[in-house]
């Protein structure tokens, strides 16, 4: 039975434990939650380090070059292709102008404004702005930048390539866009190719390489000629109503490629070498003779004055384009 002394004694005793007990769990708990607050920040700037180091500053510098140096590229590229056109364009009029001389000197006006364009097109890249990010763009160089450096440097070369090819071609036709009439055009280029063929008769077998170098000039003019014929000249016979003559024209002018692919693959020091170019100066000639004496004159002089015109420009732009 309990005393009255055992009660405050143990009701003492129970305030002690129990005041002991709760500072114990709050202290616990407070020092639990401080470990908890620490904690969840550092977590937090862990996963933010990672983040920070995947996009250096640096990384947005090399992407802003790039992109400068991209575009600058572009806009050479394009630039490249509207010269491209344009000089296009020039040696177009160049064919059907009256005065070749000036028409000339408008290729080359226009040839030199495309190289000079072409010049400012590509000096972005060398600006101070870009020499600062030379890492940055060697860095970038294994991506797809490289590329555009590439493509706008070729299309500058091509550019440059097209003028130089045009004034070539511009150069070869130049005859027979002087002539003035398809007809004159085309007796102007009969005499060459007899010409060449006299000289290749006059090379000896102890000139391999010459009659090689004649042939292949030989073969180019006959080519280009054949092409304007038969592309233009026959067909227009055969529409003015001679289409026996010019089925005939055209039956014989293989026969002419016949002796060019004979002779190209002839030792050009055998004897019969010597012999089968006069027998195709022979049949070559006779094939002249009808287009110029017979054939030709007749629808010449039975097509209107518009009509020859028409077909003088139809005759020069075909040549063109095997000059």
């Amino acid at each position: 039975m309990a005393t009255a002394t055992d009660t405050p004694t143990k009701t003492a005793a129970a305030k002690v434990n129990g005041s002991k007990a709760p500072a114990r769990a709050r202290k616990a708990s407070v020092k639990s939650a401080a470990k908890t607050t620490t904690a969840k920040p550092a977590a937090k700037r862990a996963a933010r380090k990672p983040a920070a180091a995947k996009t250096p500053v640096p990384q947005s510098t090399v992407d802003k070059v790039a992109a400068r140096v991209v575009a600058a590229e572009k806009g050479a590229v394009s630039m490249a292709s509207d010269a491209a056109h344009s000089i296009k364009a020039a040696a177009g009029h160049a064919l059907e102008a009256v005065h070749l001389p000036e028409a000339a000197t408008s290729v080359a006006a226009t040839v030199r404004a495309t190289q000079s364009r072409l010049r400012k097109a590509m000096t972005p890249a060398k600006k101070p702005a870009a020499r600062k990010a030379t890492t940055a763009r060697k860095a970038a160089a294994k991506s797809k930048v490289g590329t555009g450096t590439v493509l706008g440097v070729a299309a500058a070369g091509l550019a440059v390539g097209i003028a130089a090819n045009l004034g070539r071609k511009a150069a070869v036709q130049a005859p027979s866009v002087m002539a003035g009439d398809w007809l004159e055009a085309l007796k102007g280029e009969h005499k060459a190719a007899l010409a060449l063929l006299d000289k290749l008769a006059k090379s000896t077998p102890e000139q391999p390489a010459k009659r090689t170098l004649l042939l292949t000039q030989l073969k180019h003019a006959l080519g280009k000629h054949a092409f304007t014929e038969e592309n233009v000249i026959y067909p227009a016979l055969r529409e003015w109503g001679d289409k026996a003559d010019a089925d005939a024209l055209n039956h014989e002018q293989g026969y002419q490629k016949q002796y060019l692919y004979e002779l190209d693959n002839m030792d050009k020091a055998a004897p019969e070498f010597a012999q089968k170019v006069a027998d195709f100066r022979a049949d070559l000639n006779a094939h002249i003779r009808e287009e110029e004496d017979k054939i030709f004159p007749k629808i010449h002089a039975g097509l209107d004055e518009a009509k020859n015109k028409a077909l003088t420009a139809a005759a020069n732009r075909e040549g063109f384009k095997l000059a």
